[in-house]
C-alpha cells in the first residue's frame, strides 16, 4: 500500500493529444498530479518548448521519445533533452550498450545545471507487442526474456532503469534491485478498454509487481471527469 503522496508521484499521465487540450487538462490537474508523459505527437508539433510549460504548472516530465540511432546523435539529443527539461527520458534498449553509454554521458553534462540529473529508461519490448509481433521482427526469444536481456544490458550500461510491461516488472525488480527505476505503459483500471495495449495490469498489480512509475492515458484522458479519474486511481493504490 503506498501513501497518497507516494501513489500521486507513482503515477504519469500520458498526453498524447495537442498542446492545447494538454495544456487545458494540466490546468485542471494543477496540484492534483506530479507527472506527465510528453511523447512524439506533441514533442514534434511544439517542440522544446511544451516541456517548459509543464515545468510552469508545477509538473514532472517524462520525455518518451524513444532515441535510437548511433551513439553520437543520441549523446547530443540526450543531451538536448536534459537541457530543455526532462526528468525521465526514454532510449530503445535495441540502440545497444554503447548507444545508451552515449545517452548517460549526454544528460551527465547538463546535470551540474540542473536540481537533478535527467534519468534515463531504456524501452525493452514496446506494450503493443506480443509473441507474434517478436517473432516477426526476427526475435525468439520468449517476451520474457528478450526483456530480461535488453535490462540487464541497459542498466550495465548507463540506463537508471527500463520501460516494460507490468507483465514483467516483478522479474525486472528482482533482476535490476530496488534502486532501478521501472516504469510501466499498458496500465489499465479494471474495466477500461485495453486500447492498442497486449499486456496489460491494474494500477495496483502494477505497483505490488515492482513497478516504480505507472504510464496511464486513455483512462484518465478521455474519461468524462479526468480529475476523478486520476483520484480513483491514486485511491486504489492507497487501498
Amino acid at each position: 500500500m503506498l501513501t497518497e503522496e507516494q501513489a500521486r508521484e507513482a503515477i504519469i499521465i500520458a498526453l498524447d493529444m495537442g498542446r492545447e487540450e494538454a495544456l487545458a487538462l494540466c490546468d485542471r490537474l494543477g496540484g492534483t498530479a506530479r507527472w506527465v508523459k510528453v511523447g512524439m505527437t506533441l514533442y514534434y508539433a511544439y517542440g522544446p518548448q511544451v516541456v517548459q510549460e509543464m515545468h510552469d504548472r508545477g509538473l514532472k516530465v517524462f520525455l518518451d521519445l524513444k532515441l535510437h540511432d548511433i551513439p553520437f546523435q543520441i549523446e547530443g539529443a540526450a543531451e538536448s533533452a536534459s537541457r530543455v527539461g526532462a526528468d525521465i527520458l526514454s532510449i530503445h534498449g535495441l540502440g545497444g550498450s554503447a548507444m545508451i553509454a552515449g545517452a548517460r554521458r549526454g544528460v551527465e553534462k547538463v546535470a551540474p545545471e540542473r536540481d537533478e540529473r535527467t534519468r534515463l529508461v531504456a524501452i525493452s519490448v514496446l506494450t503493443s507487442m506480443d509473441q507474434a509481433a517478436l517473432e516477426e521482427i526476427g526475435v525468439s526469444l520468449p517476451v520474457a526474456d528478450e526483456v530480461a536481456r535488453l535490462a540487464k544490458m541497459a542498466v550495465g550500461a548507463g540506463s537508471d532503469g527500463i520501460v516494460c510491461s507490468p507483465k514483467e516488472a516483478a522479474d525486472m525488480r528482482a533482476l535490476l534491485g530496488p534502486d532501478a527505476l521501472i516504469v510501466t505503459p499498458g496500465v489499465r483500471p479494471a474495466g477500461a478498454a485495453v486500447g492498442d495495449q497486449k499486456r496489460v495490469a491494474t494500477p495496483a498489480a502494477a505497483i505490488q509487481a515492482g513497478a516504480s512509475k505507472l504510464v496511464i492515458g486513455r483512462p484518465i484522458t478521455q474519461a468524462p471527469d479526468p480529475v476523478a479519474a486520476f483520484q480513483a486511481i491514486v485511491a486504489e493504490l492507497c487501498a
